[in-house]
């Protein structure tokens, strides 16, 4: 059956129309899509509330810490001092109260220089018998009950030692007590809350890696990114110890209102 030259002009157009009608259609999708990932783009991923731009502002926050931390542990005898002053502004920021960092920091800095100098001190004086300790039973190797024996104390002595490194700075930053109380309690959160500890120990052997072997100007990061990473995992324990404390001080005082 043929169709006449009107049936086939009318047919022409009829496609014409719907050709354009369809890639008017897909124009208003196309356009729609665009807002609406412009929307979520705008409102989502560079929202300054939002969890990107919040995670990206912290980061900054680490390179920057990091960097006063740098500065002041030149002296080598302020380090002490230097890491209590980041983990308590990297614990405030944990918390989501940071304000001022650079105050923050050098309040910190100042308020705790006596107590972290003495204690860094301490584990510096530690820290180098117990290199000389393991480069001797390294080289020494005998085959006998005291080489073995001399080799297990020294590698409990360090891991005792690890810990107290990772912990004892936090405390400080977070509570006033006594250089001896700061040790013991340091070992009995680094054995109590284990999993922590280990998790901890595994984020600054990662970054001394990665320093090291991998991208040597991640140093930038270093140990500010270390003491923000692990103040999220400190705040929560910490937190309880507080609570602890402040249950045990209310016990303490509450003898004293009783009696007349």
């Amino acid at each position: 059956m043929k169709c006449s030259n009107k049936e086939k002009g009318e047919s022409k157009l009829t496609i014409e129309k719907f050709s354009i009608y369809a890639d008017f259609r897909v124009l208003q999708l196309l356009k729609y899509f665009v807002n609406k990932k412009g929307e979520i783009f705008m409102h989502g991923i560079l929202n300054p509330e939002g969890p990107v731009m919040s995670f990206i502002t912290k980061i900054t926050y680490s390179a920057y810490l990091n960097l006063l931390w740098l500065i002041c542990c030149l002296p080598v005898v302020t380090a002490g001092a230097s890491t209590t002053a980041l983990f308590y502004v990297t614990l405030k920021i944990a918390k989501n109260e940071e304000r001022n960092l650079t105050k923050s920091f050098f309040h910190s800095f100042k308020e705790n220089f006596r107590q972290a100098t003495i204690i860094w001190l301490i584990l510096l004086a530690v820290g180098i018998v117990l290199g000389i300790d393991g480069y001797i039973f390294y080289h020494m190797r005998f085959e006998n009950v005291f080489w073995t024996v001399a080799t297990a104390v020294f590698l409990i002595a360090t891991v005792a030692y690890a810990i107290i490194l990772m912990y004892i700075f936090p405390l400080l930053a977070r509570f006033n007590n006594s250089t001896g109380a700061m040790f013991k309690n340091s070992i009995m959160l680094g054995m109590r809350f284990l999993l922590c500890t280990v998790i901890m120990a595994v984020i600054y052997f990662a970054m001394a890696v990665v320093i090291i072997n991998v991208f040597t100007p991640m140093i930038i990061f270093g140990e500010g990114f270390c003491a923000l990473l692990c103040s999220y995992l400190l705040s929560n324990i910490l937190l309880l110890c507080q609570e602890k404390q402040r249950e045990t001080t209310e016990k303490k005082v509450k003898p004293y209102e009783n009696n007349p």
